[in-house]
């Protein structure tokens, strides 16, 4: 048996949790003080996944903003991170840009496309 320890993330209060495991499956999860827990960890040690947060270059912009933030609509998985980041780095949009275009269809091929999360104009 193989046992796992994680601090919990699915809420604030951040839970001690130990993960135990057996031939690659979860055979118990302690440590929780909510089912948010036990489902974090049984996701953290079988599927990690990330959103990821950056920034890509605005072309354009009337307010002389330079960049504009942005983020994956959905979790992808946690060893595409630096794909991900690679694969935005040439990235730069025109303005305007809206909260929710899409500024990179399909990210680093995770089908999850990237995000602008703020309004430049």
């Amino acid at each position: 048996m193989e046992v796992k320890n994680l601090t919990c993330i699915g809420c604030p209060m951040g839970c001690p949790l130990e993960v135990t495991m057996e031939n690659g499956e979860v055979v118990s999860v302690t440590g929780n003080t909510c089912p948010r827990g036990a489902a974090y960890a049984r996701k953290e040690v079988t599927n990690p996944t990330r959103i990821v947060t950056s920034t890509v270059r605005v072309v354009g912009s009337t307010t002389g903003a330079v960049a504009v933030s942005c983020k994956t609509a959905s979790d992808i998985p946690k060893g595409k991170i630096f794909a991900c980041v690679k694969d935005i780095a040439g990235v730069s949009v025109e303005a305007p840009v809206h909260i929710g275009d899409v500024v990179k269809a399909d990210v680093a091929g995770t089908g999850v496309d990237m995000i602008a999360t703020k309004e430049v104009m």
